[in-house]
């Protein structure tokens, strides 16, 4: 094993209390079990939710066996048992059903039988809607079960995530203190789209608008100005992806 390459678990070499079954483990039965749990439906998809490149996936594939990193980051990214991901299996006392509540009453979706859900990420980051600074980290605060049809309908649900709004530059469409859903694959800009987009030292909403040589970043609320960017200014933005959902509590 080169160094780097990290943990590998390999097809009929772990068997655990006598239950192991042929096909469970190795990278099929661990890309099967993500994908249900995640709403992949393609590796290229699994290497974004993993932030690793498509040529990682190729080679886990090959060695037919997957990182124990990638098996606790799924599992971190889904709520899915890790035991699940790895043997397909559940470890007992583990919960089945599609979406189950954390001791506080937060959902937990739970891969077993998570056909019609997948479980979005809330991250511990708040968008800036003014012109504030951003709090970010890598951290998932909790997970919010949406139906992956509607996901899907919707663009990649394994580069979706949600975050808090900081400001009131986009009222009254989004308001200070309302969460977005973001797909990080839509960084494609198209007319009247809402985007999180990264400006310096700093993450907005912003309504984005192309124009000749120009993008002008917009907001909803009048009594902020349009930020114009031209020439070198262009490669100061990132767009991280394209808010397509708002929640807020009344």
């Amino acid at each position: 094993m080169r160094a780097g390459e990290g943990l590998f678990i390999k097809r009929n070499m772990i068997e655990r209390d006598g239950q192991h079954q042929p096909g469970q483990s190795g990278f099929e039965g661990f890309f099967a079990r993500a994908a249900k749990a995640a709403g992949l439906t393609s590796q290229a998809e699994l290497a974004a939710l993993l932030g690793v490149h498509r040529s990682a996936v190729t080679q886990a594939k090959r060695k037919d066996g997957v990182p124990k990193a990638w098996v606790l980051a799924v599992s971190r990214r889904t709520g899915a048992d890790p035991d699940w991901l790895e043997f397909g299996r559940q470890r007992p006392g583990a919960a089945g059903g599609a979406c189950r509540a954390h001791s506080d009453g937060r959902a937990r979706p739970d891969a077993a039988d998570s056909a019609a859900f997948a479980a979005v990420p809330k991250v511990r980051a708040r968008l800036s809607a003014g012109g504030g600074s951003f709090e970010t980290g890598g951290d998932v605060e909790q997970f919010y079960p949406f139906r992956q049809d509607w996901l899907r309908a919707k663009g990649q649900p394994a580069r979706m995530v949600l975050m808090d709004v900081v400001g009131n530059s986009m009222e009254p469409e989004i308001r200070h203190g309302d969460m977005v859903l973001i797909d990080q694959g839509q960084i494609a800009v198209v007319a009247h789209g809402v985007y999180a987009v990264g400006l310096e030292d700093t993450v907005l909403v912003k309504r984005v608008e192309k124009r000749p040589g120009q993008l002008v970043l917009l907001s909803d609320n009048r009594d902020y100005a349009p930020i114009v960017l031209a020439g070198d200014e262009l490669d100061a933005l990132r767009v991280i992806g394209r808010v397509l959902w708002v929640g807020r509590e009344l």
